[in-house]
């Protein structure tokens, strides 16, 4: 059941992405998938209110709901092949449910909660939890 829901997210979200950038003399792609790895990120959602927070000292998931936190050690984002190295970043945090957060570069992502709109979308899974959010460089307003 868990290999179902990941495969439909990732068959979702790669119908979002941009085509690929491609070089019109030789059809060569020409963006290169590394991410800088360097950038630190806040996800947050609500309904549940969460947030994980993405930085090279670890990767920390907290909830207000059970006052949970987690910290994972930090990995390296996976970049979503033939697209720009800012479109997809997806973090596998290494723990027993396979956890993962899918950062996402949108148009605008809303909270629902104020009229502050954001530059990337996010989803946070563990187990058979997804939740939903916005996410932000942690240095942005």
């Amino acid at each position: 059941m868990k290999t179902i829901i990941f495969c439909t997210l990732l068959l979702g979200l790669s119908s979002c992405l941009p085509a690929n950038s491609i070089n019109n003399d030789n059809n060569q792609v020409i963006s290169k998938n590394h991410p800088t790895d360097n950038q630190e990120f806040r996800a947050f959602g609500t309904e549940p209110f969460w947030s994980v927070n993405v930085r090279q000292s670890g990767i920390i998931y907290s909830s207000l709901s059970s006052d949970e936190k987690q910290t994972f050690s930090y990995v390296t984002p996976l970049a979503a092949d033939g697209r720009l190295p800012d479109t997809v970043r997806v973090y596998r945090l290494q723990d027993k449910d396979n956890s993962m957060l899918i950062i996402r570069k949108v148009d605008a992502c809303s909270d629902g909660m104020s009229d502050n709109l954001y530059p990337y979308s996010a989803l946070f899974i563990q187990g058979d939890m997804v939740l939903e959010g916005c996410a932000k460089l942690d240095n942005q307003r």
